[in-house]
């Protein structure tokens, strides 16, 4: 659904249609333009992912960016309704939500009764939660102003990194990129996507780095991949929810309690050659779970080297 942002009230109103990238500054070429001194010529964009939620992202600017009176300082999601502060202007986000129809009420004497959404969708899927490593720390250590431009242009590098790899990025829970690939009959290829998804997200990494010499610590992440149905609902913006996602976020937990770069679960690693696998799989104690689940664990330089020969093999 189409998204706006609304400047100022009554006769003056202004109202602009969010694109994929809406940029907010004083200077021209700008979507929004804020002539103020108190606005960096560059100063933030909002930002529509795939599933069509948007995020405001400040660029880095001396003044910084506000939503709901709050400073933002990652890619941050914009509900209907939200506030965006940016100088001393004042901007509204309008993002209606769609309207889903009330169920019908189960008829009297029924003991157990399912009701099924017609807006929810079963599909299957593999799934990339990447989280960065130390982050708090590093929250904690860097000025406001370059640790918003290190988090906006990693913001930028993963949502590339995983739309060019045929992925969908569901969202960005602070600095946690949870990424999902529909299955389309071919369950294997997608959990290679997300596999290659999470070494491209490594080697991002390493960049920052570079970029950023400053840092108090080196940037890295770890990741969890799995592979499973889940339920995809408009009303939830598209977000894939279930226990297929739910298990892929603990799994990227465990990554430092096991000292792996990715931890992938049996129902991805099994859509793999044996050969990869057989005999480095272990079982582990999760959170929600009952029973220990299967798991693989792998460092990058691991999974890049088998994404290589399993190419390899393909084109022999």
């Amino acid at each position: 659904m189409v998204a706006f942002v609304i400047l100022g009230e009554g006769e003056n109103v202004q109202r602009y249609r969010c694109k994929e990238i809406t940029t907010f500054g004083r200077d021209a070429t700008n979507d929004v333009v804020l002539d103020s001194p108190h606005v960096s010529r560059r100063h933030a964009i909002v930002c529509r992912l795939q599933d069509g939620a948007y995020y405001l992202i400040d660029e880095g600017s001396a003044n910084g960016s506000y939503l709901n009176a709050t400073r933002v300082t990652l890619p941050t999601l914009l509900n209907d309704g939200d506030r965006i502060t940016i100088g001393l202007s004042s901007l509204r986000f309008e993002h209606p939500s769609i309207t889903q129809p009330v169920p019908e009420q189960p008829a009297a004497g029924h003991a157990t009764v399912i009701i099924a959404e017609r807006s929810v969708e079963v599909v299957k899927i593999a799934v990339l939660v990447a989280d960065i490593r130390g982050f708090t720390v590093l929250s904690e250590s860097m000025p406001v102003r370059p640790l918003t431009e290190l988090m906006n242009q990693w913001f930028r590098a993963v949502t590339g990194c995983i739309k060019e790899r045929g992925g969908i990025v569901d969202k960005f829970l602070g600095d946690c990129v949870y990424a999902r690939w529909n299955a389309d009959s071919n369950d294997a290829r997608a959990v290679r996507q997300a596999m290659d998804a999470a070494c491209e997200l490594n080697k991002l990494s390493h960049k920052l780095n570079t970029l950023h010499p400053e840092l108090p610590h080196p940037f890295g992440i770890g990741a969890g991949v799995n592979f499973g149905v889940a339920a995809i609902g408009t009303d939830q913006g598209h977000t894939a929810i279930g226990d297929t996602v739910n298990l892929t976020f603990r799994l990227e937990e465990q990554t430092r309690a096991l000292g792996k770069d990715i931890v992938i679960a049996d129902e991805a690693y099994r859509l793999l050659p044996e050969s990869f696998w057989a005999g480095h799989e272990q079982h582990i104690k999760v959170k929600g779970k009952k029973k220990p689940v299967a798991v693989l664990g792998l460092s990058f330089a691991q999974a890049e080297t088998w994404l290589q020969v399993d190419q390899q093999a393909k084109r022999a």
